[in-house]
């Protein structure tokens, strides 16, 4: 089969299509013909280390290798049809579409995959194209775990999106209106639009206005843009007990949950990664998504053979919403 392979760190280019041997599922796993995945900021962090937030330069070799990688496919999210399952899998049968998540083992760039029956995977949503389900996964699952797990989201409060347009930003404005919060976007000029259509009551244009300088205060302000505001700059727009969800945040707002933890009456909130990983989110997207509740913004779609591009485009940081990979015909 094909897969997309990288022997080194660094930029786009060490990325190249290969053959490579097809994998065969465990007793526990189910095989899927991978029909499209997506960029991630994972993913683009397992190649380069371009998104790595502040203060963390060495520790991702020690996630992904110190030398080199260790596993030399990535990919996180994939959509795709399942074709074999393995014999204790009782929740999948062959034909089953679905889409999933797996940000430890990754490989999703290839034309199969093995995933664990209870890893993060579940039916795909059948009113989307397999390359909208692909970009839902990480985006979607970051957004819910900051903000129900770690924010205890209510219905009423107020809240604030730092990178409304993103991957993650374009689910947590969603998500956040699906749970009867007042919504503010912050993006820049040109996806105001956007953000607007996904329904977020209020947006500001970060060009023209700081919105730590408005006088205006919110239960949680979500920050998925990393090193552009601090828990100091944002806490008098926190109301009392408000929680500064540090999403791309990096070792000092790892530090500064430490101590507000114990201090104080405004939280930060970091750290996710794996954890965000559920199989019950996905079949939760699929109900609001097949509800028209939620959507996916697809900013591109790219062939799998122009995966550096893929990632070139990631790397420049203009884009809205995901960015889609096709890796074998689908619907």
């Amino acid at each position: 089969m094909k897969a997309v392979v990288y022997t080194e760190y660094g930029a786009p280019d060490v990325l190249h299509l290969e053959e490579v041997e097809k994998p065969t599922p465990k007793e526990n796993e189910v095989l899927i013909k991978v029909h499209a995945t997506s960029v991630t900021t994972g993913d683009v962090n397992a190649r380069g280390f371009t998104h790595v937030p502040p203060g963390f330069g060495p520790f991702p070799r020690l996630m992904f290798g110190i030398t080199g990688p260790r596993n030399q496919v990535i990919g996180a999210d994939i959509a795709g049809e399942i074709e074999a399952v393995g014999r204790d899998v009782k929740s999948f049968k062959e034909g089953d579409q679905v889409y999933g998540i797996d940000g430890d083992n990754l490989r999703g760039y290839a034309e199969y995959v093995c995933r664990p029956e209870e890893g993060a995977l579940a039916l795909k949503p059948t009113n989307m194209s397999y390359e909208e389900a692909a970009v839902v996964p990480f985006g979607a699952c970051t957004a819910m775990y900051f903000l129900k797990e770690k924010g205890d989201i209510q219905d009423g409060q107020e809240v604030l999106i730092n990178g409304a347009s993103g991957g993650v930003g374009t689910y947590a404005v969603q998500l956040a209106k699906h749970f009867g919060a007042k919504v503010t976007g912050v993006c820049s000029t040109a996806k105001i639009e956007l953000v607007k259509s996904l329904g977020a009551d209020e947006v500001i244009d970060y060009t023209q206005y700081d919105f730590t300088q408005n006088g205006q205060t919110y239960d949680i302000i979500f920050d998925v843009v990393g090193g552009e505001i601090s828990f100091s700059k944002v806490k008098n727009s926190l109301k009392e007990n408000g929680y500064f969800l540090a999403v791309a945040g990096g070792l000092k707002e790892a530090i500064q949950m430490a101590w507000t933890s114990a201090i104080g009456d405004k939280k930060v909130i970091f750290g996710g990664g794996i954890a965000s990983e559920r199989k019950d989110y996905l079949e939760f997207f699929k109900e609001l998504i097949e509800a028209g509740e939620l959507k996916a913004v697809v900013d591109r779609t790219y062939p799998l053979q122009e995966i550096v591009e893929a990632h070139r485009y990631v790397d420049d940081g203009g884009k809205k919403g995901s960015v889609a990979v096709s890796v074998s015909p689908g619907e």
